[in-house]
């Protein structure tokens, strides 16, 4: 009777410890995908990504290349740029509105004429 009981004993506290340690065994892909969707930084970048998305469906937004913008953002700005002049064939860069032809050449107007980059 008494090995019964300690046989009894030891397996409620087997079963405890295996509910227990259930809990703590989440997926950590999971947890990993919660804190980011969570951080300030995350928000920040879809922000920031939200704002360039606005910035490359519309052509006449200007994009602005400043003196001391760092070679990353030159970047972007340069690719949406870009694309902005494949999708619409103008895009406005640092005030002045930019074309492209159907030839793939660039130019710009100044007093009504054409003048090719």
């Amino acid at each position: 009777m008494n090995k019964f009981l300690v046989f009894l004993f030891f397996g409620i506290i087997l079963l405890f410890y295996k509910k227990i340690n259930s809990r703590k065994t989440n997926n950590i892909k999971l947890n990993k995908f919660k804190n980011k969707l969570q951080s300030k930084q995350s928000n920040i970048e879809r922000i920031f990504l939200r704002e360039e998305e606005k910035t490359f469906s519309n052509p006449n937004i200007n994009i602005y290349i400043g003196f001391y913008d760092n070679e990353d953002i030159i970047n972007r700005k340069s690719n949406i740029h870009r694309a902005r002049l494949s999708k619409f064939k103008k895009s406005k860069l640092n005030g002045e509105m930019i074309f492209q032809d159907d030839e793939q050449r660039i130019y710009k107007f100044n007093n009504g004429k054409k003048i090719y980059l």
